[in-house]
């Protein structure tokens, strides 16, 4: 009977089990910044970052750093995600950037003017690749700008953040 609920639920590849999947991986490191590390009290925002603040829960961010040893698995890695974000059921394109291995792009889940997820994402041969899942209620594309204009105008709870120096280290 479990097997049968747990059947019953979407089974299609998505970006949270992605997430989920990759966790535990080596050279994988996934983590939630949630929206308590912007600390807006001393930036003087307008309304309209104030409402998209509003709707910001978290970041959910998944990097896999190269192995030069083994690009193979980067390979794999960057089409796999690019598989799940075809599947246009699920993720509207937003814009694409660069090219072939390396470049990126942005989609997002829901309709233009109730986005609940953005995802971007990012690789580069050398370096790796990331996947960052913007999570929220009602936001629309225009608000991913707004919400990095309020990033820079806030401080950031670095303690929060301690966690990312082992993950960050060469």
């Amino acid at each position: 009977l479990l097997c049968l609920a747990l059947y019953g639920c979407h089974s299609e590849p998505s970006m949270q089990k992605y997430f989920v999947a990759h966790q535990q991986k080596p050279g994988f490191s996934v983590f939630d910044i949630p929206s308590s590390v912007i600390n807006t009290e001393k930036a003087q925002l307008t309304e309209e970052q104030k409402r998209v603040l509003g709707t910001f829960k978290k970041l959910n961010v998944l990097f896999y750093k190269a192995d030069p040893k083994n690009p193979k698995v980067m390979d794999e890695e960057q089409q796999q995600v690019r598989q799940i974000l075809k599947d246009t059921t699920q993720y509207q394109p937003l814009i694409k950037f660069g090219s072939g291995k390396e470049g990126g792009s942005i989609s997002f889940v829901g309709t233009e003017d109730h986005v609940d997820e953005l995802i971007l994402f990012g690789s580069k041969k050398a370096g790796g690749m990331a996947v960052i899942r913007v999570l929220g209620d009602n936001m629309n594309p225009a608000d991913a700008m707004t919400l990095l204009s309020v990033l820079q105008k806030s401080e950031v709870n670095l303690q929060q953040l301690e966690p990312l120096k082992d993950i960050l280290k060469p």
